[in-house]
């Protein structure tokens, strides 16, 4: 029977969301389920299995995948692994490509980094169409990356390349990471390290604020947005200094690759300008001349779910008998 589908898997630090993708791009059936909530993988993978199942079911049942692509923090495409993930409640490295294609029958798996799916997704059907040469900047619980060279996705000779929210931004005094060093982008510019900033404002500082209605510990990035977008003086601050950290950081990233394009996703790009315009003044105040004015910086056009549902399912389309990343029980070991 011809294999018509394929299926992409999205996993987050909060959700894990997938769907069934036709040969057009089209996400046909999709649904979700909670990722933090599971500190054992076995559990997580089960439910997983039976979500899935829902949705390959509607399209006609398992004979109609030809591979299931994910995308996941950490994820390691040369080893199938979910290797050290600070995001995920598991530590360590997962076999997880493994473990889904046993739960599934033995459907081939592949998986990459969250970002990197991410990066596909806009190459493919988004913004970065027909560019060569782009980096994805994924600002959601924390901060990934995709980055394209030459129209290749750099994986480095570990799978582990382009992890540019963990470069390190402060040097002295830097806040804790959950990948266990100070002062990387991700502390500070993701959507946690955004809530982050309001906390130490709120507790530092004696300035009027809106978000001190709220209690500190459950203060999240929209609760900023919503006060920035009240013109709430503290909230305004955070954007600023957010945007302004991403672009210091953006300036450098281009001297590394010199992308047509920086394309923002996640949720905390849909700030907009709240956290553009910052960005724009300090990538231009700190870029070297010879890149002045090269490099485009857009929005993600693609439903936040969607681009790194696509990325991931494109792996899908990719899978011959035993490829790179795929985890089949007699292809790859679980340590």
């Amino acid at each position: 029977m011809d294999k018509q589908y394929v299926v992409g898997i999205d996993i987050g630090g909060t959700n894990t969301v997938f769907g069934v993708v036709d040969a057009r791009g089209t996400i046909l059936y999709s649904a979700a389920i909670k990722t933090g909530i599971y500190p054992n993988i076995d559990d997580y993978v089960t439910d997983l299995a039976k979500g899935l199942d829902l949705v390959i079911n509607q399209a006609g049942g398992r004979d109609k995948i030809k591979g299931i692509g994910v995308g996941a923090p950490n994820g390691n495409y040369f080893t199938g692994s979910i290797e050290f993930a600070p995001n995920l409640p598991w530590k360590g490295k997962v076999p997880l490509a493994q473990l889904i294609s046993e739960k599934l029958g033995g459907i081939p798996v592949t998986l990459t980094n969250d970002a990197n799916a991410a990066a596909i997704g806009e190459m493919t059907y988004g913004v970065a169409r027909g560019m060569k040469d782009f980096i994805v900047i994924t600002l959601g619980t924390g901060v990934g990356s995709g980055i394209v060279i030459g129209g290749n996705l750099v994986y480095g000779s570990d799978g582990f390349a382009g992890e540019l929210g963990h470069v390190i931004v402060r040097r002295n005094n830097g806040r804790l990471c959950g990948c266990g060093r100070t002062g990387c982008l991700e502390a500070y510019a993701s959507a946690t390290g955004v809530a982050r900033s309001a906390r130490e404002y709120l507790e530092l500082t004696c300035v009027e604020s809106c978000l001190r209605e709220l209690d500190p510990d459950s203060i999240t990035s929209k609760d900023v947005y919503d006060a920035a977008m009240k013109k709430d003086k503290v909230a305004l601050d955070i954007f600023e200094k957010t945007g302004t950290m991403l672009g210091e950081a953006f300036a450098d990233f281009i001297a590394f690759s010199s992308p047509e394009a920086i394309i923002l996703f996640g949720g905390l790009a849909k700030s907009g300008d709240l956290l553009m315009e910052p960005i724009k003044r300090a990538m231009d105040k700190n870029i070297l001349k010879v890149f002045a004015g090269k490099t485009k910086l857009l929005l993600s056009q693609l439903k936040e779910s969607d681009a790194a549902v696509l990325g991931a399912s494109a792996l899908g389309w990719e899978i011959k008998e035993a490829p790179i990343g795929v985890a089949v029980s007699e292809t790859n070991d679980a340590e």
